[in-house]
Order: structure tokens, then sequence, then C-alpha cells
């Protein structure tokens, strides 16, 4: 069986609140041809982001079931309270109704938004008790009350934390809005090629000094791109924890996470040389397949040389994976990040 762990699916135009069009927090136009928020517009360069089109690229790829996240757009950052709550809820309710109508081909995941609490810790026990969602799915960094930018794995997102593993859930951090964080001017796709490792990193780091998989065991938290530059300084984090000891010395030593069984990195680091570093950090047991299909910066045929799983299988040619370590990544490993079997 070939599973994969991190990829995205659209509503159609029809499906998205007329609210959320009126006040330009997101939509898609009717030829769907772009998605849009406020001033920002995307191509949609695939007909797959649509679940018809979806399925039909799966059955075309030989996958047989993918884990849907939320969409990067919809993290709702420093939204007005009521926009985010109604554009939170129509997300989850959008992906349950994926999961539902196509339990053999698609688990999905939920979003929640730090910012509003209260709010969060009730959506997620919606979502779970009756939306039948596991996935919990989190940005790398949040705007707070104060409107700093804070990591995902800063002391008040604990009580997500605590909830989450209550319900034992798995969960999906991925980076979004590094250009609103950043005195940067947008150009070069600087924010998707470069910002977007540094703030997976920026949160691994913090997830390691905090020891949260320690502290909450029954949670298991997938990075997505592999995790990346998080992966590649760990040796400077760990000289910076040794050669400063009076700006840790509240904190854990990083080497006690390194290769955690509770942390997950998906393959999607787009050559089979980084991946071999992500094997020899973390070990096979927790990579699992990452296609963050059908953006263009996945692994989509008619990209360069890219298509669904050449990371994996060039890694098997050179000799980095063996068959098994590969076949795991396909499927035993994703479930195992999950918690739960699959029966399709």
């Amino acid at each position: 069986m070939r599973i994969n762990g991190h990829g995205h699916i659209l509503p159609e135009p029809s499906q998205i609140p007329k609210f959320m069009k009126d006040k330009k927090l997101f939509w898609i136009d009717d030829n769907k041809k772009f998605m849009r928020q406020d001033n920002w517009a995307r191509p949609i360069t695939s007909s797959s982001f649509f679940k018809k089109e979806k399925l039909n690229w799966m059955n075309q790829n030989g996958i047989d079931h993918s884990v849907m996240l939320c969409l990067s757009q919809l993290y709702c950052n420093g939204w007005k309270e009521n926009d985010c709550l109604d554009t939170i809820k129509f997300q989850n309710d959008f992906n349950a109704s994926i999961q539902s109508e196509n339990p053999k081909k698609f688990t999905c995941g939920f979003v929640v938004q730090p910012l509003y609490m209260d709010f969060a810790l009730k959506e997620i026990e919606r979502c779970i008790n009756q939306l039948n969602l596991k996935v919990l799915c989190l940005p790398t960094h949040f705007l707070n009350k104060k409107n700093e930018w804070l990591s995902i794995a800063e002391k008040d997102v604990d009580p997500i934390y605590q909830l989450a593993n209550k319900y034992r859930l798995a969960i999906q951090i991925h980076p979004y809005d590094g250009e609103k964080m950043i005195a940067l001017k947008n150009e070069y796709w600087r924010f998707h090629l470069v910002w977007m490792m540094a703030q997976c990193a920026d949160t691994i780091h913090l997830f390691s000094l905090r020891d949260l998989p320690n502290k909450y065991p029954n949670i298991r938290t997938s990075f997505a791109h592999g995790g990346m530059l998080g992966i590649a300084n760990y040796g400077r984090r760990i000289q910076g924890f040794d050669g400063r000891p009076d700006i840790f010395k509240t904190l854990e030593d990083p080497r006690k996470t390194l290769g955690h069984k509770n942390l997950y990195f998906d393959t999607l680091v787009h050559d089979s040389h980084t991946l071999d570093l992500l094997k020899k950090r973390v070990g096979t047991s927790q990579i699992i397949m990452g296609l963050d299909d059908p953006f263009p910066l996945g692994e989509m045929e008619g990209v360069g040389t890219s298509y669904p799983g050449r990371v994996i299988d060039y890694a098997i040619e050179i000799g980095i994976l063996t068959e098994k370590e590969a076949a795991d990544i396909w499927c035993q490993n994703v479930l195992d990040w999950l918690g739960f079997n699959i029966d399709i």
C-alpha cells in the first residue's frame, strides 16, 4: 500500500461561503485558474487540487490513500476573531466531508488558531468527537495578542498540546506567512524556497529545547518538508547549547529528542542526498512519504524531472534506501505517525 502523508485539496468555488469572498479572506475564481486572498493571487497549477481530479491523479500514480492537510492560507494568522472562527469551521467541515465521503481514499486534517485559545480547544473537541478528524494541523508560527510572532512550540500553546495528548493525536506542522515576519522584499520566491525551511528549523529548535516529545508522549508530530534546516543545522544548535549555558539553563538538551520515536519528517526534501542526511540524523523509521501535491514545489510530474516518489526511487537506485525501507516510508511509517490503520 502507498500512502501519501502530505497533500492538499481545494473546495470547489461554489463551496466557499459568500462571506469569505465578500471580505476577501479567501476565494477561487469560477474558472479555477487562481486562488485569491485580499490582493494576493496564486495560479492553480494542477486540476488535482480538486476532489474528482485528485482521485484520478492518485489512481494514475498508484497512490492508495492520501492525508489531506489544511490550506496554509487558512491558518488565519492575525485575523479578526469572527472571521477566524467562521473560516476555520468552514475549512474543518469541508475536510470532514472529503474524508467521510471517501474514507478509503482520504484521511483529513483539521486546523485551529492559538490566538483564540478557548475556541481552539472547543474546535479540537468538535473535530474529534463530531467530525471524526484525528490529524491536527498547526502553523510553525502564529501572531499573539501583542502582535508578536511566536513559534507554535511556545508555552502559550501548551493547552493545545495537553488536549492533543489526551486524544493521542497526530500533528502536522507546516510553515507559512514568512513574508509577514521578516522585513525582506518579497522577491525571487525567497519565502517559499528559503525562509519556509528556516521557519521549520525555528520550531524544531524550540520543540527540542522544551522537550515536547517527552512532555506530551501520546502525540506524534510530523514536520513538513523534511524539517530541512532543522536537520542540517543540528550541529550548530548543539554547539550553541553547549557554548551558552547561560541562555539555555532552564531548557533541555536537544540531543534528547534527536531521532525521537514521536517525531516524524516527510520526504519532501527534493533530492536524495538531503534525504540521506535526514536518514542519518533521525533514522528511516521516522521518515514518512510526503508529496505536498499538487503544488509545483511538491513531487509533481511535469516539473523538471519530478514525479510522485522520485526522491525515494532515486535513493533506492543509489543505495541510500533499501526496498524495504522505501516500502515502510510509503506505508508503515505513515500509519505509525497517524496512530491508526486504514482500511482501503
